[in-house]
């Protein structure tokens, strides 16, 4: 199968030696995204819930670059500086998806990139 990239300046541009989203046959396979404003590629700290709508928005981006939504998203990871979040940030993340929503994995990892409290990645299904 061809290996696809997927670029779009409405998200972040990658911080490493990384692609924004990968397709391959149906499938897209997004990098994780942290708080990042693709303007100006700074950080938005904020509280916990403000970054998570940031992340979230950012994954949106890459998936309509590809003509996809949210709603075509079947498996996302979570990565949390503080797992004691969990509850708040699952607050933001029920808002962003329809009824379906994707299998998920979270987990508290000890620091994340530019000093972000929570990442996430994403597989959709065209």
């Amino acid at each position: 199968m061809e290996k696809k990239q997927i670029q779009t300046s409405q998200a972040p541009s990658a911080i490493g030696p990384y692609s924004q989203a990968i397709r391959i046959g149906e499938f897209l396979y997004t990098s994780g995204q942290i708080a990042l404003n693709p303007e100006n590629m700074e950080m938005m700290n904020g509280t916990i819930e403000e970054e998570t709508e940031w992340v979230l928005n950012n994954v949106a981006a890459i998936l309509k670059a590809d003509g996809m939504n949210l709603g075509h998203v079947i498996k996302t990871t979570v990565y949390l500086t503080d797992l004691g979040e969990f509850a708040r940030v699952n607050q933001v993340y029920e808002k962003f998806f329809g009824e379906t929503k994707p299998a998920r994995a979270c987990v508290q990892v000890a620091a994340l990139p530019k000093g972000a409290k929570v990442e996430i990645d994403a597989i959709a299904h065209s």
